[in-house]
């Protein structure tokens, strides 16, 4: 699998130090040129001309002629914020409300409904007068210069929900302004307390879903454009992001390279287009997996007379470590439902310092981005392993940058050992279901259209497999919710490998 260049995370490094060296503008003295409204064309006028005469009579419309089409869906909700008032010192005070403008959206929508062959609109709303249905409006975009407003408890409950139930937030900081940017993490924090804020890897659909984007455009006041990989900050809800917020302005409608912004940090406009056509087309694919996740339920197993048990434990580490939560549940069911196996599944969570963790016969690892092991972890895993334990693990949905962390912690548990691929005679492959062929999501057919056979690499210890890992998604498949950009297996050929590895770590 290919690996995120190095060079990439060096530029995105050493762009943000450049960016946390430069004085920014105070708020309250930076105006923001695009807000101010464009100035009206001059109307020419002869000097016989004088105004039109009033209206005739409205008559009554013709079958013959054509009515207005009906508006375009809506599919952006810009929010505004209004003023509202508060009591000072007895007296009623109008607060001033949060600024924003509406001509990047207005843009982007545009170019995006041109670039994709699509229909859609933007309807200005506020959350006062949004129902809060992701059908109704699935991508909510706020942008501003200044800080945002704290939001009440109960608004955020319902912006919260709104973002569990599909819909997708966009946090836009307009001219890049610190202000905008920082009260948006706050925000963040406030929706989801237990859930990173992180940078998009440079696999993530929004830099590949309409167009390829490795290298971006960036100007800072009048310096000259600088080359940086697109800078994008995500909240991930299962694998989807569904919270994206850009510290820098993504700029669709500003003339950057001749009127540059002082005080201000903007993508280049045909850059920022780029970027923006990919997040519309992210969320559109998205949309369908992401409502299915928000509905989904775990249920607990519960434990019935006559059959053993076989605990798997899924491992928690410092990476994003749940993004298929409803996976291996629904594996467990699966196999229980469609097998002969006598056996009752459970899952568990632990930590690899836990100390309990050899009580579990089976740990289970996953995620979406990078992680570390603690050289405690280190320690427990190694000896877990060389005492009989066996870890499976796959890359969530083929994630790329899980797939480089899983390799290199694994040579720092085993530097000698050697990870071999299963042989096509592997005992993975024989029961209960005989494996030979393998079908494959769009993307991975996309990638590499003459591949058929399943890929999964192992570890030996005492000959046998401690480690079994697919670098391709297979819990994305066992979820069976449909996720567009899943580079794994198709979800009956992932459902049926999941049981054959429970079968031999049963039967091994």
């Amino acid at each position: 699998m290919n690996s995120p260049p190095k060079q990439y995370w060096y530029l995105t490094l050493v762009f943000l130090t450049l960016l946390g060296q430069i004085a920014i503008t105070p708020a309250e003295t930076f105006e923001n040129p695009k807000a101010r409204p464009p100035r009206a064309k001059p109307q020419r006028r002869a000097g016989g001309e004088s105004l039109p005469p009033l209206p005739l009579p409205a008559t009554p419309l013709r079958r013959t002629e054509r009515k207005r089409q009906p508006a375009p869906p809506a599919l952006v909700g810009l929010i505004r914020f209004s003023g509202g008032a508060k009591i000072i010192e007895g007296r009623r005070v109008e607060s001033t409300p949060m600024p924003t403008t509406q001509v990047d959206i207005e843009r982007l929508m545009n170019f995006a409904n041109q670039r994709l062959g699509l229909r859609y609109r933007y309807l200005p709303t506020s959350l006062e007068a949004f129902s809060f249905h992701p059908t109704e409006l699935p991508l909510l975009y706020i942008t501003g210069w200044t800080p945002l407003p704290n939001l009440p408890d109960e608004t955020l409950g319902k912006l919260r929900r709104y973002l569990y139930d599909g819909g997708t937030l966009v946090l836009h900081a307009q001219c890049g302004r610190a202000e905008f940017y920082e009260s948006a993490r706050n925000l963040t924090a406030n929706l989801f307390p237990k859930r990173k804020l992180v940078m998009l890897d440079t696999d993530s659909p929004i830099y590949r879903a309409a167009a390829p984007i490795d290298t971006v455009r960036i100007r800072k006041d009048d310096q000259p454009l600088r080359q940086s990989p697109p800078i994008l900050r995500a909240v991930f809800l299962g694998c989807r992001p569904a919270v994206i917020l850009s510290e820098i302005d993504l700029n669709c409608s500003w003339d950057v390279v001749n009127h540059p912004i002082s005080g201000g940090v903007l993508y280049h406009p045909d850059d920022g287009l780029a970027l923006g056509t990919n997040i519309i087309t992210t969320v559109l694919a998205n949309f369908p997996y992401a409502r299915a996740w928000g509905r989904e339920t775990v249920f607990p197993e519960q434990a019935l007379a006559g059959r053993d048990q076989l605990v798997i434990a899924q491992v928690m580490h410092n990476g994003d470590w749940d993004p298929t939560p409803h996976g291996l549940a629904n594996l467990m069911k699966y196999a229980q439902t469609q097998t002969t196996l006598d056996v009752q599944f459970k899952r568990k969570v632990t930590r690899i310092d836990a100390p309990d963790l050899f009580e579990n016969p089976v740990l289970y690892m996953t995620g979406l981005r990078d992680f570390v092991f603690t050289p405690n972890e280190v320690k427990q895993l190694r000896a877990y392993l060389n005492n009989g334990g066996v870890l499976i693990a796959d890359a969530a949905a083929g994630s790329r940058a899980f797939d480089v962390a899983f390799r290199r912690e694994l040579k720092r548990l085993f530097p000698d050992g050697k990870r071999k691929r299963l042989p096509h005679d592997s005992a993975v492959y024989q029961m209960p279901n005989p494996i030979r062929v393998v079908k494959y999501s769009d993307v991975v057919k996309a990638e590499n259209p003459k591949l058929n056979t399943p890929v999964l690499e192992g570890l030996e210890i005492h000959g046998q497999f401690a480690v079994i890992y697919s670098p391709l998604g297979l819990a994305a498949g066992w979820e069976q919710l449909g996720y567009a950009f899943n580079r794994g297996y198709s979800d009956a050929d992932a459902l049926k490998l999941g049981v054959n590895l429970l079968t031999y770590v049963l039967t091994h």
